[in-house]
């Protein structure tokens, strides 16, 4: 498999394009990553408000438990103590609510920061280099042909990718030049496609 092209310009922009397509991958997957850890850093306030809820809970329990010992009054003495511990027991639930929608965000959210940079570079680097790469194997299993059919096989290539004015820079008629099979013109051609590609003959 071929991932650089012959011509040393041409691979220079291939080889820039990768280790800009690397650098920016490497960039947003670090920037989700401490992103992560921001958001993992918040569940610290969560996890108070449940230690508290869980701490005051217990007080009120202890308070409730003395309470009823009193003879006569414990059962009343002891009510405003139980309502106390519910609210430490919301306030347990609202810790544990916190730190799961932290959770849930700090995982969902880099996610997303990646995500998109990436599909970015799936849309629209990796279809190029991935399109070359077949076209140079293509040209290069031309190898094993006799030239003169390699050459009729890069023109027709040519006639297809070429850029109009180039190919009328050729031969003010390249599509009959190749019906002709005039030599001149479709070596020409297939010079030309060989140059789009920045390879040389195989």
């Amino acid at each position: 498999m071929k991932l650089y092209a012959d011509r040393p310009l041409r691979a220079l922009l291939q080889i820039t394009s990768d280790v800009l397509a690397a650098v920016w991958v490497y960039l947003w997957i670090r920037a989700a990553l401490s992103l992560r850890e921001i958001l993992t850093s918040l569940d610290r306030p969560g996890e108070l408000m449940a230690d508290t809820g869980r701490g005051f809970s217990e007080h009120m329990d202890s308070a409730a438990e003395q309470a009823l010992k009193v003879p006569l009054a414990g059962e009343s003495l002891a009510a405003p103590f139980t309502r106390m511990s519910e609210t430490g027991d919301s306030l347990t639930s609202a810790g544990h609510a916190f730190q799961e929608s932290v959770a849930s965000l700090s995982l969902t959210l880099p996610l997303f920061v990646a995500a998109v940079p990436l599909l970015l570079v799936a849309a629209t680097w990796l279809p190029a280099r991935a399109r070359w790469v077949r076209q140079a194997a293509a040209v290069r299993r031309t190898g094993g042909m006799s030239a003169e059919a390699r050459s009729r096989l890069l023109a027709l290539r040519a006639l297809a990718s070429v850029p109009p004015a180039r190919l009328a820079a050729v031969h003010e008629d390249p599509v009959g030049a190749w019906h002709a099979d005039e030599g001149g013109a479709v070596r020409d051609l297939a010079a030309l496609e060989l140059r789009r590609l920045g390879l040389r003959r195989p």
